[in-house]
């Protein structure tokens, strides 16, 4: 149990039946009544944002939540498949849980956060940035790179990223997956 004393961005709660993360909070005491905490939650199971008010020294019962390492290994119509990098267990997620699904390829390290009382799991998080090779991409020409145009570019899992004009076919790239936006263009 927590108190709103304790309310962190990131704490896991148990909330209405369901598991939510606290985005953002804020305590607020007015001139006139009760303090009361001022939080955005953000569910688990359905990625839904709602916001909530509790008053100051509320309890809450706090939900352990643990990230652990896993391969993605493929997608079907089941869902996405992973593997524990530790123990080799084999889990898969249904698509509609997952952010960015056109961003996986196979092999590649993600973490899945993990309820730890029913071991069930809940959402899964790509690196921060990603390489991938462009495999279709407009010609650029030469001498366009002065301003800040984009053109689309398709990557190897088949996701569209809006790249500068200089990139070219079969490059690499690094791709930002909370934006889905072209980061920097990979050395050799």
């Amino acid at each position: 149990m927590a108190d709103t004393s304790d309310f962190k961005n990131g704490l896991c709660i148990e909330y209405n039946h369901d598991l939510f993360t606290i985005v953002e909070f804020q305590h607020v005491k007015p001139g006139k009544g009760p303090a009361f905490v001022r939080t955005k939650l953000k569910s688990l199971t359905t990625g839904k944002v709602l916001d909530n008010t509790f008053t100051s020294g509320h309890k809450v019962t706090t939900a352990r939540i643990e990230r652990r390492s896993h391969q993605f290994l493929y997608k079907d119509d089941i869902g996405m498949h992973f593997m524990d990098t530790e123990n080799f267990e084999q889990i898969s997620i249904p698509d509609e849980v997952i952010d960015n699904v056109d961003l996986y390829k196979e092999g590649q390290e993600v973490d899945i956060l993990i309820h730890a009382e029913t071991e069930k799991p809940l959402s899964c998080e790509l690196p921060p940035f990603v390489e991938m090779k462009v495999i279709y991409t407009e010609p650029g020409i030469k001498g366009d790179t002065a301003t800040n145009a984009t053109k689309p570019a398709t990557v190897e899992t088949g996701a569209e990223i809006k790249v500068p004009l200089f990139i070219d076919q079969d490059e690499l790239i690094k791709v930002d997956t909370r934006t889905r936006s072209y980061a920097e263009r990979v050395k050799k």
